[in-house]
């Protein structure tokens, strides 16, 4: 077995060494790489990274020359890693923690439900009985995804292995025979939704997705993106939840639409209520360039 961590990075100094340690104190029969790529940091964790790790011969590093958002990022550790023989891939963010026998519980879930993508439970950093995430459900109809248990304080209520829905790209490993059949992250995105739409893309093609509570790991929750109520969720939030169900909810669309704009209008309305009107700019930036087309980074007018 041959295990490539791919972490994206971006400006993500003050995290990169915690989750590179507790990736490093796994131990699996096999293999293990940690292959960090760089969406062109403007801080030094780079230059941090190679002093600390230059020497690691278990860690890796490609640097890109701008940033071309997480889905991007991903598909490039990715394909480096089927170029070293990776069996599998476990795309993490940098802002995390792991136990230390994450991995290997991940790889022995991965053995029971052979082609299957497999998550974590996940608890926030900062609170570390109280789950983020213990698997992910949508909703019938038009198909909200939520994180089950979360803000649950943790009381062994969610410990079966369990098929989900829904895997977030906080941690989510990937047999590579998936990816062949699957595809790589669809890089319009940028930011957000990029695992949504790739859950709903492996349940088209009868793919599962297992939850697995034995393999255990911290979240410091919106940290790379510095909280949700920010007018660069507010964006692709709302540009990128139109291109995923458009994609992939099929005649459940239009009423969706129906949903989305109670929901958006909503949130514009108690965010100028709250003295928040950059967060509406942002919102109709986003439903305007889904409707021009116009996908990945958001280009500044």
């Amino acid at each position: 077995m041959k295990l490539a961590v791919i972490l994206v990075n971006y400006n993500g100094k003050e995290y990169n060494e915690a989750c590179i340690e507790s990736v490093l104190a796994n131990s699996i029969d096999g293999q293990m790489r940690v292959i960090v790529v760089d969406n062109a940091s403007a801080d030094d964790s780079m230059q941090l990274l190679r002093t600390r790790y230059g020497d690691e011969e278990r860690v890796a590093f490609l640097e890109l020359d701008d940033n071309y958002g997480f889905s991007y990022a991903n598909n490039v550790g990715i394909r480096k890693a089927k170029d070293w023989g990776a069996d599998a891939v476990l795309l993490l963010n940098n802002d995390t923690e792991i136990e230390k026998n994450m991995l290997s519980e991940l790889l022995a879930c991965a053995q029971r439900h052979p082609d299957s993508m497999i998550v974590p439970k996940i608890y926030y950093s900062g609170d570390r009985k109280r789950i983020w995430s213990a698997g992910g459900s949508v909703s019938p109809v038009v198909w909200k995804v939520r994180h089950i248990g979360l803000n649950e304080i943790d009381h062994g209520q969610h410990e079966e292995e369990r098929q989900t829905f829904f895997a977030t790209g906080c941690c989510l490993l990937l047999p590579m025979q998936i990816i062949g059949r699957a595809g790589l992250l669809d890089e319009r995105f940028f930011l957000y939704y990029e695992d949504t739409e790739y859950s709903f893309r492996l349940r088209e093609l009868g793919i599962d997705i297992y939850y697995c509570p034995q393999a255990v790991m911290y979240h410091k929750v919106g940290a790379s993106t510095k909280g949700a109520d920010s007018p660069l969720c507010a964006y692709y939030i709302a540009r990128n939840w139109l291109l995923c169900n458009r994609l992939r909810i099929g005649r459940r669309y239009p009423l969706f639409l129906i949903y989305y704009a109670a929901n958006r209008t909503a949130c514009c309305l108690w965010w100028l209520l709250h003295g928040k009107g950059a967060l509406v700019v942002a919102t109709w930036r986003g439903i305007r360039d889904f409707h021009r087309g116009k996908f990945g980074k958001e280009a500044k007018e």
